[in-house]
């Protein structure tokens, strides 16, 4: 797959960076080589890929990587890039659909024989009844049962459904039914249902984020699954998340983006949940130290990537110097000592004002930036309103 995908590329840098993959797959001696090394190169074919902008290519090699570093199936993999595996697949779910059908003529069957008038609402009873039995399964002590394949269950352990596509169908139901959906498609405007859709799952993103920083008990890591792959909630400034988080050894980056310029910003992410972000010590408000731990961290990276400039351009063509950071920590819904969200705000304000390169913000200022950036690409385009669960 790796071989086939560097012929779809044009970019002499990204077929470079494929050439080193090749180089460690290929391994000294003929061995297979593995592990962080190749995890590695295939990051840096899905970075390089991002630096020309091909969004594509580059969640190909993400999820190449995913697979090398044990986050992913094979069968995912190939489910995806390999022409031959994907035709397995669905000629796999064809046959279990049949499969299914027969099961439903043969008990429609049995209900005829044993009552040869059975009526549609007979039938209805019949799968209604058998669908709430489902509840009384269990376990029996005897050899019979189902054995699921080793493939089958990655199916499972990945996905947890299965989802079925009707192709091809001979004719549609009704001329009626032909002549609607000629018109809507004749009169569809692609790049209109690009941005219908794309709205659509930012909405989706948006609110999941939101579920999570109102759990109490969220980790940090709940929260970066959320961010993943959603630069577009920390601004317009941005092109893409990065794929690759580590540039020197003593750092590993939560959410490296990319800016326009092709210059770096760091965004560092903490926990929802902080009751002391910020505190009162003696009648004047200042953050408290989970926050000044946050901005330590964060000056530590930015001060790595300023020294190891030279390095990081030439490798992976990102512009390190002077790069900025984003710290997001805690909210004010959890903060204690009877401090409203307004004095929350106006403390980051001051801290902030007497910052360069770092900005500290709480996911409460993350969330509402997004939803007016989200208003207003919606507005003249989907008249369905953003819904917030807290007003």
């Amino acid at each position: 797959m790796v071989k086939e995908a560097r012929e779809l590329t044009e970019h002499a840098t990204v077929r470079e960076r494929i050439d080193a993959v090749l180089h460690i797959m290929g391994g000294p001696g003929g061995t297979y080589g593995k592990g962080r090394p190749l995890v590695e190169a295939l990051e840096d074919v899905a970075q390089e890929a991002l630096l020309h902008e091909d969004i594509a290519f580059a969640q190909r090699f993400q999820r190449f990587a995913g697979y090398a570093g044990g986050s992913l199936f094979l069968d995912t993999v190939e489910y995806y890039y390999d022409e031959g595996a994907r035709r397995r697949s669905e000629e796999y779910m064809r046959r279990m659909a049949a499969l299914g059908a027969e099961r439903a003529v043969a008990v429609l069957e049995a209900l005829c024989a044993d009552n040869p008038d059975a009526s549609a609402a007979d039938a209805h009873a019949l799968f209604r009844g058998i669908a709430r039995s489902t509840d009384h399964l269990g376990i029996g002590s005897g050899e019979g049962g189902i054995q699921l394949s080793t493939r089958d269950l990655k199916y499972l352990q990945r996905h947890g459904h299965m989802e079925l596509v009707l192709r091809n169908l001979p004719r549609p139901a009704t001329a009626e039914t032909a002549r609607m959906m000629s018109d809507v498609l004749a009169d569809a405007d692609a790049g209109m249902l690009a941005q219908l859709l794309e709205l659509k799952a930012r909405r989706a993103g948006l609110a999941s984020l939101r579920a999570v920083v109102d759990h109490s008990d969220s980790s940090e890591s709940a929260l970066h699954a959320c961010l993943k792959n959603q630069e577009w909630i920390f601004g317009g400034a941005y092109v893409a998340e990065l794929a690759r988080r580590q540039y020197t050894p003593e750092t590993i980056l939560d959410i490296p983006l990319l800016r326009g310029d092709g210059s770096l910003h760091v965004v560092e992410l903490k926990r929802a949940n902080i009751q002391d972000l910020v505190i009162r010590p003696s009648g004047h408000l200042m953050l408290g130290a989970p926050a000044h731990r946050a901005v330590s961290q964060a000056q530590n990276y930015l001060r790595a990537m300023d020294e190891n400039r030279q390095t990081i351009l030439a490798r992976y063509g990102i512009d390190t110097r002077r790069a900025s950071a984003t710290v997001v920590i805690g909210h004010p819904q959890y903060v204690r000592g009877s401090i409203t969200p307004q004095e929350v705000a106006e403390t980051l304000r001051t801290y902030n004002t007497h910052m360069a390169r770092i900005e500290v913000i709480t996911y409460e200022t993350l969330l509402e930036s997004a939803s007016r950036m989200l208003a207003l690409s919606s507005a003249g385009q989907d008249p369905t309103p953003i819904e917030d669960p807290t007003a």
